[in-house]
């Protein structure tokens, strides 16, 4: 495929502006910074672009904040103002350059996600005998700006679209704890010199993430000619019915990524028969079933009694848990956890000082209310 090209004014559009604002205000309308921003929508938006057309934009400085999602994560939450610019950049190059990527790319994709990587890993679980799967270490730290900027240059042909990834990739805060592998000529003035990472939070992270490693999934796919691979961000899976031949795939995968200045986690490197199960994405999968995750249940069941307690306290309402709950059993429903669901459900009272409100389990709702409150579930 011919690079991108003639995007520029597309960005620029009024239109494309005020798509990407809303896009970047939902679910978010009660901040102050997106109200004080939309009370003054013509004005922000026109500076935007009048700033994007001087090539006078510069980012502003990130909130960061940590997060524990089976590990703790520092993200990196933009000003509001640079989350639209990311929209309104997103919104004109993500259809056309979602199509140079391969199939079984499954993170920050319309359509993809954790679920559908989930059943498609299972699918080939009845197919071939033994999965690898392998993950870089400290991704999204460790990425190479230079060699990022050089895979967008074969994909884009338009040096204004150009220079605003430049602006974006080169506002990112250092990384704490980077994984860079050195190249053999490198030496440690030229080492000093080179920028690293990606802002977890950004929205155009996550789709650079997948920029940087396509080279990697069409070699995997293309060269290696493996019958059976998916990617979710840096999480990989091979599938087999040759212990060794996987051995020799990863093997040629860890050169490949030493000549991007990355590699994968030594001690992350897990090769098993299907039927004994593997970690996919927060479930444990079989040829014949899904399951949750180790530990799922019982941390939400621990989430849910502290919810259950600031309800008690009056500090959230009915209203505001619902999504909390709502996200879990969404998570769950897709793996073989009825009982699990209503097991936890079923024990945890919701009580404000009168009659207490009960999960019933398999009730089909979340909540039975006995309150004027908006009904959960």
């Amino acid at each position: 495929m011919k690079p991108l090209h003639n995007l520029w004014y597309s960005i620029l559009d009024w239109e494309n502006l005020l798509l990407a604002f809303h896009k970047a205000r939902r679910g978010k309308r009660d901040q102050a910074e997106i109200q004080h921003f939309a009370f003054n929508l013509e004005y922000e938006l026109s500076a935007i672009r009048q700033h994007l057309l001087q090539k006078t934009y510069q980012p502003g400085s990130f909130r960061q904040f940590q997060v524990c999602d089976r590990k703790i994560r520092l993200i990196s939450a933009a000003p509001f103002r640079d989350r639209v610019v990311q929209h309104a950049l997103m919104n004109q190059i993500e259809k056309e350059l979602d199509q140079r990527f391969i199939e079984d790319s499954y993170a920050s994709r319309k359509n993809k996600g954790v679920h559908a990587a989930v059943k498609q890993y299972r699918v080939w679980t009845n197919c071939y005998a033994y999965a690898l799967k392998v993950d870089v270490s400290r991704y999204f730290d460790s990425i190479d700006h230079r060699i990022l900027k050089e895979k967008l240059t074969c994909l884009i042909d338009d040096p204004d679209v150009l220079w605003l990834f430049d602006v974006i990739i080169d506002s990112s805060p250092w990384p704490l704890n980077p994984a860079v592998v050195m190249d053999a000529n490198d030496d440690l003035v030229d080492l000093a010199e080179r920028a690293i990472g990606l802002p977890l939070g950004n929205l155009t992270s996550q789709f650079l993430g997948n920029v940087y490693l396509n080279d990697l999934d069409h070699f995997i796919q293309d060269v290696l000619q493996v019958p059976a691979y998916l990617r979710y961000v840096d999480d990989m899976i091979l599938l087999a019915d040759s212990k060794w031949k996987l051995w020799q795939w990863c093997q040629e995968i860890e050169q490949f990524l030493a000549q991007e200045r990355i590699g994968i986690h030594p001690r992350k490197k897990i090769l098993v028969p299907v039927t004994v199960g593997l970690d996919v994405l927060g479930y444990r999968v079989f040829p014949q079933s899904i399951r949750l995750g180790r530990g799922s249940g019982y941390k939400f069941r621990r989430k849910l009694k502290r919810l259950a307690k600031a309800y008690r306290e009056n500090r959230m309402t009915l209203a505001e848990i619902k999504p909390h709950v709502a996200g879990w059993l969404g998570h769950a429903r897709q793996a073989n956890s009825r009982g699990l669901c209503q097991a936890i459900l079923s024990q945890v009272y919701f009580d404000k000082g009168g009659a207490a409100k009960r999960s019933p389990g398999g009730s089909g709702r979340f909540l039975e209310q006995q309150s004027t409150e908006p009904a959960v579930g």
